[in-house]
């Protein structure tokens, strides 16, 4: 095979760098964008392999146009986070053809630094830690390689160089890291939109779609000594739904006011007060443990956001939550009642029907309400799912294609389906029958197994609860699921789809293979997540007590800066003065026995001269005295150039040592330095 130039070495190789930079964008960018990019790409390895010219720049000018038109049409703007990254991406791959001096190539390292940082405003993940890691290892190599212009030095010694260049900037990113004040919300730049998860709107059957998502939506962990309590006491609240249309079920819009002094909370129970990490939402609301004590329109001001209670008691953010989030909060999880406890225009949305609809379970239910309480109401609804052979699955099939009667089609006829198509149909039955009742959708459970303390729950644990609502005792929650599959409610047992073809190979070497490389994996996160993502003002100022600062502060923090700078300095001023003298022991050797042979009286050897050179000034010096004196010379000589096994330092320690006792003997007159030769260490 023919051996590449140097040209088209450097080239290949910073086209692989620069798709590794853009690799994670492609799925950010439009369609034409990344087919664009990687005919760009292909083209410019076309050319180094070929040796062959680079386009004309007019051309990569109309390309550039084209490629602005483009953006203009797909982002609506040239100026903004999305058309940006655009544009960027594409300008880096038509660097690379207009790449005629070093200064061109300058351009595309920089700006593959500046995707690499960008890559962090959509996620902050343990995976992309380690991405940034070999994409600033290349690029620090490619850049290593433009500036050694001469000659073909290897791959390898530039990317030992970058990694060495790395190292020693390591001390000042940890210290940065460390005590680089954490401003929020500066500091809490987004991380991760969430793919999958709650949503304030959800059609007839789409809670299920969210049991093939094993990924996790929190954790948390008890604080003060407490435990956490059975599976089936873990409701995450998440978006409470009350319009229904017949097909989708919407939350309301904030905002309900209350008379003065309305109390919609009471008979609150023991408090668990517990640590949560949430990850990024679909929505603007905070799924928190049922219940925590408060009122509606409460506030609670995060680090990055600010939260205010709706009229559900639910928890909603005045932005979407794009970042994860670590917060401490406190739920009493039985006992407590919400309000209103008295009839309010609040519970007129949560009668409502949408007429004309599913006539055959409205009629059953309000013949099934006749004489009963809401009480005995609910418990014959619950007895009749236990009873009749309902089933609970994952695929019941898609409800509504022959009518428009959703609700009838899953009660009496196919009776199968995944918790919110109980819930939804027991609230449609306590509406026929008057009772306000609405659908709260969140998280139920967690994993059996703890992480490092912490209680996973996963989108796979998502759910579909009802409230309904009784006078003097306000809104009460009730769980048809429990009545077809009390697996899945007091024992977290989840329904799973078909492992995909990956997953089936895993299961079939090993079983449990997966759930331990996910576990792993899981762990790995949640150990980024609290000493990285999670170290924030808080913990910075933690670490100031620990260092000694009484007062941990803003102005503690500063002192710690400067005595961090003033450090650094001393120390790098301590490095360039301990680099400024030789620390070659061999050399260092031959200063040493140069110095012993001038002060025994051999004048004429010189420091640019060799061993066997003093050898024979030596013997011209002092004649036959000289015997002994000269054969350790020819030994130092013989050690230092000849051909000799490789000695390990202890063993080049100890030779020089037993060879500089030999030397102070063989000196004619006796003297000479006394100083021992220095250790492998100087």
């Amino acid at each position: 095979m023919q051996k590449l130039s140097r040209d088209t070495r450097d080239t290949l190789f910073l086209v692989c760098v620069v798709a590794l930079t853009v690799a994670p964008h492609m799925l950010r960018i439009p369609l034409w964008a990344g087919a664009s990019l990687l005919l760009l790409l292909g083209w410019r390895v076309w050319l180094a392999w070929g040796a062959r010219p680079l386009p004309n720049r007019w051309l990569l000018m109309l390309i550039l146009a084209a490629a602005c038109g483009a953006a203009k049409v797909s982002h609506g703007v040239l100026v903004g986070r999305d058309a940006g990254l655009t544009l960027v991406t594409l300008l880096m791959a038509l660097k690379l053809l207009e790449m005629h001096k070093r200064r061109d190539a300058f351009v595309v390292f920089f700006l593959g630094f500046f995707l690499v940082l960008t890559q962090f405003l959509h996620s902050q993940a343990l995976w992309v830690a380690l991405w940034t890691v070999a994409t600033v290892w290349g690029l620090l190599t490619s850049l290593v390689l433009a500036q050694m212009p001469l000659g073909q030095p290897h791959l390898k010694i530039a990317a030992r160089e970058a990694a060495r260049t790395t190292l020693y900037g390591l001390p000042v990113m940890v210290l940065l890291f460390l005590l680089f004040p954490r401003m929020a919300p500066l500091w809490g730049v987004p991380s991760a939109s969430a793919g999958t998860g709650l949503s304030n709107e959800m059609e007839f059957g789409q809670v299920a779609t969210l049991a093939s998502d094993d990924s996790v939506a929190l954790r948390l962990r008890p604080l003060d000594g407490q435990t956490l309590p059975p599976p089936q006491w873990l409701y995450f609240r998440g978006p409470v739904l009350t319009d229904f249309d017949g097909l989708s079920w919407r939350a309301r819009p904030p905002g309900t006011v209350l008379p003065p002094g309305e109390a919609w909370q009471r008979g609150l129970g023991p408090a668990l007060r517990y640590e949560m990490l949430v990850e990024p939402q679909r929505v603007s609301l905070l799924p928190v443990l049922e219940y925590d004590a408060g009122q509606p329109g409460e506030l609670w001001q995060l680090p990055s956001l600010l939260l205010r209670r709706s009229a559900e008691l639910s928890w909603i953010a005045n932005r979407p939550i794009t970042e994860r989030l670590r917060l401490q909060h406190e739920a009493q999880l039985s006992s407590s009642r919400l309000g209103p406890f008295e009839e309010h225009p609040s519970l007129r949305p949560a009668r409502r029907l949408p007429p004309g609809l599913n006539p055959r379970l409205t009629a059953w239910a309000r013949e099934l309400a006749q004489g009963r309480s809401t009480d005995e109401l609910l418990a014959a609804l619950l007895t009749h799912i236990r009873r009749e052979p309902f089933r609970y699955t994952l695929t019941p099939g898609v409800y509504g294609e022959a009518s428009p009667h959703l609700i009838d089609e899953f009660w009496f006829d196919r009776r199968a389906g995944f918790c919110e198509h109980y819930a939804a149909a027991t609230v449609v039955a306590l509406r026929a029958a008057g009772v306000p009742a609405r659908l709260v959708t969140g998280y139920q459970g967690m994993d059996p197994e703890l992480q490092d303390g912490w209680a996973v729950v996963r989108n796979s644990h998502a759910h579909a609860w009802i409230e309904y609502w009784q006078p003097q005792i306000g809104w009460r929650r009730a769980d048809p699921t429990a009545a077809v599959a009390p697996e899945r409610v007091e024992r977290s047992q989840r329904l799973s789809p078909p492992p995909g073809a990956l997953r089936g190979a895993l299961d079939a070497i090993d079983p449990t293979l997966w759930a331990r490389m996910r576990r792993i994996g899981e762990a790995l996160d949640l150990q980024w997540q609290q000493w990285v993502l999670g170290y924030a003002r808080d913990q910075q100022f933690d670490l100031l007590r620990r260092l000694g600062f009484e007062e941990a502060d803003w102005t503690a923090l500063g002192h710690a800066v400067a005595i961090a700078i003033g450090s650094l300095a001393l120390g790098a001023l301590a490095w360039m003065r301990w680099r400024a003298h030789e620390h070659n022991p061999w050399v260092r050797l031959h200063q040493r026995t140069l110095r012993a042979l001038q002060r025994a009286g051999l004048t004429q050897a010189q420091p640019h001269q060799a061993p066997l050179r003093w050898a024979a000034l030596a013997g011209q010096h002092w004649g036959a005295r000289a015997a002994a004196l000269q054969a350790q010379l020819a030994q130092l000589e013989q050690r230092r150039y000849g051909p000799q096994a490789e000695l390990s330092p202890w063993q080049a320690l100890r030779w020089r040592q037993t060879w500089w006792r030999g030397l102070q003997r063989s000196l004619p007159r006796g003297l000479g330095d006394t100083a021992p030769p220095s250790s492998p260490s100087s």
